[in-house]
């Protein structure tokens, strides 16, 4: 079980790549990526970053590859802004969950308005 400094760790590594991201200038670097989920290592030598974008898997996976070749700019930005003893190796890892995400709230908001025409006197709360 990962301890109370590797959690906040993580955290903080979680916070400054979504900031870090907006200076990558590769192309395929979506602006409309998210940091989903950051798991670190308990040692401090790994870290699997989870990414998913908006605009769906492909997009999410084109991000990915601009990352990973801009992952020497990332580690160094993140070593320089959080201070750590030795900056861990980053594996960008793509997530389509937003996309699913806005994928079932969109059918969902579907389902609300087809019952709502169907009994127009019924008020969902």
């Amino acid at each position: 079980m990962p301890s109370f400094k590797n959690n906040r760790m993580a955290e903080d590594i979680h916070r400054e790549l979504t900031d870090i991201f907006r200076l990558v200038k590769d192309p395929r670097v979506s602006r409309m990526l998210s940091v989903v989920r950051v798991e670190l290592a308990g040692d401090g030598s790994h870290c699997k970053v989870y990414v998913s974008s908006l605009y769906g898997l492909e997009d999410t996976q084109q991000s990915v590859k601009g990352l990973r070749s801009a992952a020497g700019f990332i580690r160094r930005e993140l070593f320089s802004r959080l201070k750590m003893r030795k900056s861990p190796e980053l594996e960008f890892i793509a997530d389509d969950s937003i996309a699913r995400g806005a994928e079932v709230t969109k059918k969902l908001d579907q389902i609300q308005t087809r019952e709502n025409s169907e009994n127009p006197e019924e008020e969902i709360s």
